[in-house]
């Protein structure tokens, strides 16, 4: 442990909640902007034209879920750093599950890119017939709409030993890592209604996400109490 980051750890604190702050409006723009604005349900022709007409848009949606990404994996090395003291196992345990979220992720884009490869491909269009463009270019959708759901597991997961670390602590709120525990089982949830259940009709996390708002937010305003990060750092030395 550095001198600097034993006696600075709100700079950690503030770093980490802006990044977390900054995957709001790239998850907005890839998980509902994009497919709320493009993708009808059950209108895989209206969905290609949506997509041709503002191709733009949907490639900021690939670039923003791989940036997403990256974030993330910044996030969990800061939060880590912050929040170790608390529990060193939980902190590598948070580590582990965002980061076997990541590449499943990354991955999942590829559907999405295919889609862009059909659709501009001259070969491709003449080889096959409309309906054979459209029935797998459906599918490709079908497919990211799939991964995202198993990403959406670790997504999940990385919740429940940060909301322990944070409410173990001392030095953060107790009521945000109880929260935090919470979003974990409302993504869980979902994922598992969507493989299961697929016409329940309810989004879980909808009502869970609080803590994933508040932390970040507590971060960049409060930060940490000092002091008693200190001592945790000291008990734990």
């Amino acid at each position: 442990m550095t001198t600097q980051a034993l006696t600075n750890p709100n700079k950690t604190a503030r770093i980490a909640g802006f990044l977390y702050l900054l995957l709001v409006p790239l998850g907005i723009l890839g998980l509902l902007y994009i497919p709320n604005t493009l993708f009808v349900p059950g209108d895989i022709a209206t969905t290609i034209d949506n997509i041709r007409a503002n191709e733009f848009l949907f490639r900021a949606g690939f670039v923003g879920a791989i940036l997403a990404q990256l974030v993330n994996i910044a996030v969990v090395l800061y939060l880590y750093k912050l929040l170790k003291p608390a529990s060193q196992i939980a902190g590598q345990l948070m580590v582990i599950f965002l980061l076997l979220g990541v590449p499943i992720a990354f991955v999942n884009e590829l559907f999405h890119s295919a889609v862009l490869l059909i659709l501009n491909s001259p070969d491709f269009l003449s080889t096959f017939s409309t309906a054979q463009v459209q029935s797998i270019t459906a599918l490709f959708i079908d497919l990211h709409a799939h991964g995202i759901m198993v990403a959406q597991v670790f997504w999940g997961l990385w919740l429940f030993p940060m909301g322990y670390m944070v409410y173990k602590s001392g030095y953060l709120p107790r009521i945000i890592g109880i929260l935090l525990m919470i979003g974990c089982f409302g993504y869980l949830a979902d994922s598992f209604i969507f493989f299961f259940v697929p016409d329940f009709g309810i989004t879980v996390s909808e009502f869970t996400f609080l803590g994933e708002v508040l932390l970040p937010l507590w971060l960049v305003i409060k930060g940490v109490n000092v002091e008693q990060w200190k001592q945790r750092v000291l008990e734990t030395a």
